[in-house]
């Protein structure tokens, strides 16, 4: 049903008269609410019988009771939060047949829309937990073959204190390769960005490394650096630790990832801000260091993030020429105990420190994106 509303203009001007509905009736979405409420009660008896096999698995890996029954209770009743959305979106298309009826047609939209959205959520809920279920029931395939290769707890309770302190290898050359990245990528890209005829060598000599290095895989460098400088015994470098070997490789192939994001972010300052700075008698390097770099530095912390996050993962290459770091060490208690699970501990460490830098990235490129719609 339509209501109608007329509205008469004033004579002379517009004497036509114009008629405004509301239009036809949205449609009844009661099929979809109830698919969903289904696809809850499916899943939520998915999850209960996925969750008991485990908790029988756990025990035999060694797994306290104490800790397996609470964590058992509190998930049991976590996964029955799918069945609110999904009794909502019945309830709502509902009330929007019984307001189609009653020719309410205005609230009889905002419900419909409230149900279909209701519906949605617990298919996106009921997706995501259907990954949770096909992971678990993989873990515990094959007679838990997946399970005790790779999360076998009693190993990785007692591998970790050892994977934990060789792991301190790799914060040491993450942090001492990520200062001289910084340093070296900043002199690369103003190598790049140097004007003039007779900057041409310089222009070439940067384009060529950042080229060779960007185009050849971190590992590779890794071993000739690692392996290279000591069989050819030059002066300096022929008798350095691994974990030296290993700050210079990450060094050389990240500058050359990091000078393209400075590069980069030179270039984005208006040109402008260069002439005017060079037509008050400044130099192209007095120019950089204070007009342009510490502009640009602002707009490309976002990307250097991801670039040192990307150094951080490959300190583990360093077990290439062999240092004792956290992945090297865990590789030794694998081998011994014919188990991946010390490995296990090693990707959890790793994992455990980049997915909060990821989500500091991610935030920090938001905030920029707010500042730049505002500006």
């Amino acid at each position: 049903m339509a209501h109608e509303i007329n509205k008469e203009r004033p004579s002379g001007l517009f004497p036509e008269r114009r008629a405004f509905t509301s239009g036809a009736a949205p449609r009844d979405v009661t099929g979809w609410a109830t698919t969903a409420v289904i696809t809850a009660l499916v899943i939520v008896f998915a999850f209960w019988a996925t969750l008991r096999r485990l908790y029988g698995v756990s025990l035999t890996l060694g797994v306290s009771d104490y800790v397996l029954m609470p964590a058992a209770v509190i998930l049991s009743i976590a996964v029955l939060a799918i069945l609110i959305p999904a009794a909502r979106s019945v309830s709502r298309a509902r009330a929007a047949r019984q307001c189609v009826s009653s020719g309410d047609l205005v609230n009889a939209r905002i419900l419909t829309s409230a149900a279909s959205d209701c519906a949605y959520y617990t298919f996106g809920f009921a997706a995501l937990l259907v990954a949770v279920i096909g992971f678990a029931q993989f873990l515990v395939a094959n007679d838990l073959a997946v399970s005790r290769t790779f999360l076998l707890i009693p190993l990785m309770w007692h591998s970790f204190p050892l994977v934990f302190k060789a792991f301190w290898l790799n914060v040491y050359i993450f942090v001492v390769a990520e200062i001289l990245v910084l340093v070296w990528g900043l002199i690369v890209a103003i190598a790049r960005l140097m004007p003039g005829e007779t900057a041409r060598p310089i222009r070439a000599m940067a384009t060529l490394y950042t080229d060779i290095f960007r185009g050849m895989p971190a590992i590779i460098t890794m071993y000739l650096v690692g392996f290279g400088l000591p069989l050819s015994g030059v002066p300096l470098l022929g008798n350095l630790s691994a974990e030296t070997y290993a700050i210079i490789a990450l060094t050389l192939t990240f500058g050359a990832y990091v000078a393209e994001v400075y590069k980069a972010g030179i270039e984005s300052i208006h040109w402008s801000q260069v002439a005017a700075a060079r037509s008050l008698g400044l130099s192209y390097l007095q120019t950089m260091r204070h007009i342009i770099v510490p502009q640009a530095v602002r707009r490309i912390i976002p990307p250097l993030l991801n670039d040192f996050i990307g150094l951080q993962k490959d300190t583990a290459l360093v077990n290439v020429i062999g240092a004792i770091d956290a992945f090297n060490q865990a590789k030794i208690i694998s081998s011994n105990n014919f188990n991946l699970s010390a490995v296990t501990v090693v990707a959890f460490i790793f994992i455990a420190i980049t997915i909060p830098q990821a989500r500091l990235v991610d935030r920090m490129l938001e905030k920029d994106q707010r500042r730049l719609r505002g500006g």
